[in-house]
């Protein structure tokens, strides 16, 4: 692969990460493994400056916006930090803020990194009046409700305290470890999945729809930055100082250095200690702690030149392996998992590791009874990261290399492994019951049926009941099977029936996407629907026909013809139909077309006061417009909110392409 080609590899895979870790709260990946694909991706676009792309995930912070709360714009942006895991960089960093400052002398504020979801607070006549988190670093969440809800934030600061009439501090809100063990202890319990980490604990929390939920779950939140005009001094410690006096958790573990001695010695002792720490941490923050420095030295356009963080090493432990067992997902993916010496690892007892894949286990060259370096870097499930520095080899002359198998442990089905894939899969969605139940969790996701009354655990016990074997099934529940006979009121019940019978009037490109046609995502059963218009026409589409639509290739058109086939599928199709679910494209919407956008690709940024972004994307899909993520020199123009991003604006007007407002936009579509 060309370096070209593998910017463009590299920003897709990022882009992905960004959306796991900030969005859904579930990375598939390591920090450090982010991290390394980050640099990887700068270094080549400094090389290859003609290849600049606005939206690359270089030039951007990640995302945790979430809809169902309101976006604030944030008074001043919150970046996100340049990090290293090397003793070097850090050095280059000193050596740049001294040559930055002309040779001044200047100290530095070390700092713990926790690891938790950054917020920032406002305060006015010292009474908390507003919690954002830090969103995309333009603008966030408002979840002021729920932070109200964590004990270590003042909502009214004390009286006669020197605190300014206005000003912000920013934080992390963090999960403890004993609030998240015992979170963990109960969801286990309870059959309910665990969180992967106290940060996408954290994270997951606060985002909570419901505020007491929150003040059950044992938040606190470290503050680590004062701002604002009537702030104490120049000082960045000494104003954390005066911030711990007006009653704001501060670390006592920060400390002031003169010198790159100083650094690295704190360095040390908190490589180490920090296992004996409450909550969790990643690394090390290093800020100038002069603000009139810090200001002389500026920000680049993703990170402030005047900070760093150094993250540790994920630690590791030495164990023996016992036995490796294979776990099927519900996506149809088949884990590897190694079975082991119980290690101790990270604050916690280890006794099962993720060999991820099949390639990965054969590059390991793992036997039975062989020692192995475990590590932990974020999971729950830690990772073999390779054998101890001992000698093996009588392992391998007593025990056969462990090889990964070739059916599935649940079905027996053979495994299949798609073209660009690191998984096997199990293909038997019909009659695998991971594969069900994972099945019927599509089906009711909210971009699906949305039946949002429903969740995996009631879905798992609805099936070990026997109440339902396929999505169809739903459709067929009464109030009387799900009746608890010990509860007074079965108000639960009800509201999951009647959120079943709402999702009838799902439109028809939703149903399709439902119905989890392997490869068939949410834009390709738009395009699909509105081709072909209903359910029928499009299980008799040849795959001539498939293969005329633009944007459906070769795998998702055979995809479609493969399901269709089956006739298993066919009949649960059926069975959807005679329930009454939309099979074609409702007279309405099919007035409400037009080829107004016809082979116009559409850039859409900012914040909306008369649609939300979702909306304005179908609408332009409704007009036959093609919704893209990138301005480039093939954009028609860009539908543009408030508070358009800088890059995306400089761009367009680089490139001569349109801006166009929402009631321009209106006006053209005849809305």
């Amino acid at each position: 692969m060309d370096e070209k080609a593998r910017i463009l590899q590299l920003r897709e895979e990022l882009h992905q990460h960004n959306y796991r870790y900030y969005v859904e709260n579930a990375p598939v990946i390591s920090d450090q493994e982010f991290d390394f694909l980050m640099h990887e991706l700068q270094d080549l676009e400094a090389k290859y400056p003609e290849m600049f792309d606005a939206n690359s995930p270089t030039q951007r912070v990640g995302s945790d916006l979430n809809n169902e709360f309101e976006t604030v714009v944030h008074t001043r942006p919150m970046l996100s930090l340049g990090n290293t895991y090397n003793r070097e960089e850090v050095a280059d960093f000193w050596k740049r803020v001294s040559e930055g400052l002309m040779g001044a002398p200047f100290q530095v504020c070390c700092e713990l990194k926790f690891d938790g979801l950054s917020i920032s607070l406002h305060y006015e006549e010292g009474r908390l009046v507003r919690a954002v988190t830090r969103g995309d670093g333009v603008q966030g969440d408002d979840v002021t409700a729920n932070v109200r809800t964590i004990r270590s934030i003042p909502l009214q600061l004390p009286k006669g305290g020197d605190w300014p009439r206005q000003f912000e501090i920013r934080g992390e809100v963090l999960m403890p470890w004993s609030s998240f063990d015992r979170l963990n202890a109960e969801r286990e319990k309870a059959g309910e999945p665990l969180f992967a980490n106290p940060r996408n604990a954290a994270s997951g929390t606060l985002k909570s729809k419901n505020s007491s939920t929150v003040a059950q779950r044992g938040l606190d939140a470290y503050l680590y930055y004062l701002l604002g005009d009537g702030i104490p001094g120049d000082g960045h410690y000494q104003n954390l100082e005066a911030a711990a006096r007006w009653g704001f958790q501060v670390s006592k573990n920060m400390r002031l250095v003169d010198s790159l001695e100083g650094v690295f010695e704190y360095i040390d002792y908190w490589d180490k200690e920090r296992k004996n720490l409450p909550v969790a941490t990643d690394g090390v923050v290093l800020k100038v702690n002069s603000l009139a420095q810090q200001k002389s030295l500026g920000m680049t356009a993703k990170s402030p030149r005047w900070a760093i963080a150094y993250k540790f090493q994920a630690e590791q432990a030495e164990t023996t392996l016992r036995q490796v067992v294979f776990q099927v997902g519900r996506t149809g993916a088949v884990t590897p998992v190694a079975n082991m010496d119980p290690v101790q690892l990270a604050g916690t007892q280890v006794r099962r590791a993720t060999l991820h894949n099949a390639d990965v286990m054969a590059s390991l060259d793992l036997h039975v009874g062989d020692r192995v370096l475990v590590e932990k870097g974020g999971e729950i499930i830690p990772k073999i990261v390779g054998k101890a520095e001992v000698d093996n080899s009588q392992f391998k002359i007593q025990n056969s290399k462990l090889e990964f198998v070739d059916r599935c442990p649940v079905c027996g089905s053979k495994l299949v492994r798609y073209e660009g894939e690191a998984a096997h899969y199990c293909p038997n969605d019909t009659g695998c019951p991971p594969l069900i139940l994972g099945r019927i969790e599509h089906f009711i996701s909210r971009k699906a049926m949305n039946i949002n009354s429903l969740g995996p655990e009631t879905v798992d016990d609805y099936y070990r009941r026997g109440l339902i074997h396929d999505a169809a099934d739903l459709y067929e529940l009464r109030e009387e099977q799900l009746a608890d006979p010990q509860a007074s009121d079965n108000k639960g019940v009800r509201k999951i029936l009647a959120s079943i019978e709402e999702s009838k009037r799902v439109p028809f490109e939703r149903v399709l996407f439902a119905i989890g046609i392997r490869f068939v995502g949410e834009i390709a059963a738009k395009t699909l629907a509105r081709y072909y218009g209903s359910m029928d026409k499009v299980a008799e589409a040849s795959m001539e026909s498939l293969m005329q639509i633009n944007g459906i290739g070769e795998v998702i058109a055979g995809s479609v013809i493969q399901y269709f086939a089956n006739p298993v599928n066919r009949a649960f199709v059926e069975r959807l139909r005679s329930a009454g679910l939309q099979m074609e494209i409702g007279e309405q919407q099919k007035q409400a077309q037009s080829d107004k956008l016809a082979g116009q690709s559409v850039v859409i940024s900012g914040v909306f006061q008369h649609h939300s972004r979702d909306e304005y994307k179908a609408l332009i899909e409704q007009h036959g417009g093609k919704n893209v993520g990138s301005i480039s020199n093939k954009t028609s123009f860009i539908l543009a909110g408030e508070n358009m991003g800088p890059a995306k604006l400089e761009k367009a007007q680089k490139l001569g392409i349109r801006i166009m407002n929402e009631d321009e936009f209106l006006s053209l579509i005849k809305e």
